[in-house]
């Protein structure tokens, strides 16, 4: 079988090779600000699982340019995604977002806008104003749902409910912006089962999904439990084979966007072999060929 990576989707939609440039809005979320929580999911890092983003002392153009140059120095990039990362990127009043959001698609090389954020920040307004700006160029709406389990999103602190999820979805996919849906695998307490029942349900809904290991980061309350011993990560035979299995049940048309992920490795506490990217590759790409799992001529990235 097939799967269709995002290489292959960026490619086929622009012609080369795209990198994503992590950029950072200066926004928080109703997890951490009080609204809903002031602690933030229980697996959040402090800085909103945005430690590869630029600086929010610098404008958005400022960040942009510095990224380009720093990508540039290694490869021969001349595509990028403007991709708003870290905390909850649609969590401010419409016209900041319209503002900050423009000057991210201004420059030329910029061929799509990429906005992470929770299901439950998407206000009719701020949709009205992604469908507008989808108009001049493309853009994304990353949802982090993680689980369909309501026990899972209770203990890691979500703070929102799966028809929430299921409400967003439908008003993005109305307004013809793509969906992409991150699913967290191995979180504390799901079975395999549940996992596979997360990404079946999100795969069923997204026009792309996000397959992310868990990672325990310091500094988190997550670290605390992993600490006293209230869990296992999953070894990387376990993930790997899992992973395999992901792909044998998403739809065929849905873009993988990612099969492994990255912790910052200051603050990875577990699973420490996650560290290596290069070797979970290596064996991600042969557990792949061995159960003919193709990706087109290429493997995983």
């Amino acid at each position: 079988m097939y799967y269709y990576s995002l290489n292959e989707y960026l490619k086929k939609e622009f012609g080369q090779k795209v990198y994503k440039i992590s950029l950072d809005g200066g926004m928080t979320c109703p997890n951490r600000d009080g609204t809903l929580d002031t602690r933030g999911c229980i697996f959040c890092s402090g800085g909103g699982s945005g430690e590869f983003a630029a600086s929010r002392s610098l404008s958005i153009a400022e960040q942009i340019e510095e990224a380009k140059r720093r990508i540039r120095s290694k490869t021969g990039c001349k595509k990028f995604i403007a991709y708003f990362q870290p905390f909850s990127n649609t969590y401010a009043p419409a016209e900041y977002l319209e503002r900050i959001f423009t000057q991210a698609i201004t420059p030329a090389e910029i061929t799509a806008l990429s906005v992470a954020t929770r299901p439950d920040c998407l206000g009719d307004d701020v949709i009205k104003l992604l469908k507008r700006l989808n108009g001049i160029k493309p853009v994304w709406v990353e949802l982090g749902l993680q689980t369909i389990h309501a026990k899972t999103a209770e203990y890691i602190r979500r703070g929102y409910t799966l028809d929430v999820y299921d409400d967003a979805v439908k008003r993005l996919r109305s307004a013809r912006i793509q969906v992409i849906t991150h699913v967290i695998l191995g979180l504390p307490y799901e079975s395999r089962e549940m996992m596979l029942e997360t990404v079946k349900y999100a795969g069923e809904r997204s026009h792309g999904i996000k397959l992310q290991l868990l990672h325990v980061l310091k500094g988190t309350d997550l670290y605390g439990e992993y600490q006293r011993g209230a869990f296992k990560t999953l070894e990387m035979d376990e993930y790997i084979d899992l992973i395999c299995e992901c792909l044998e049940i998403l739809p065929p048309e849905i873009v993988i966007h990612r099969l492994t992920g990255d912790g910052d490795k200051k603050l990875l506490a577990a699973p420490l072999w996650s560290a290596d990217k290069k070797r979970v590759l290596n064996a991600l790409n042969s557990t792949l060929r061995r159960r003919n799992i193709l990706q087109g001529s290429k493997y995983a990235e």
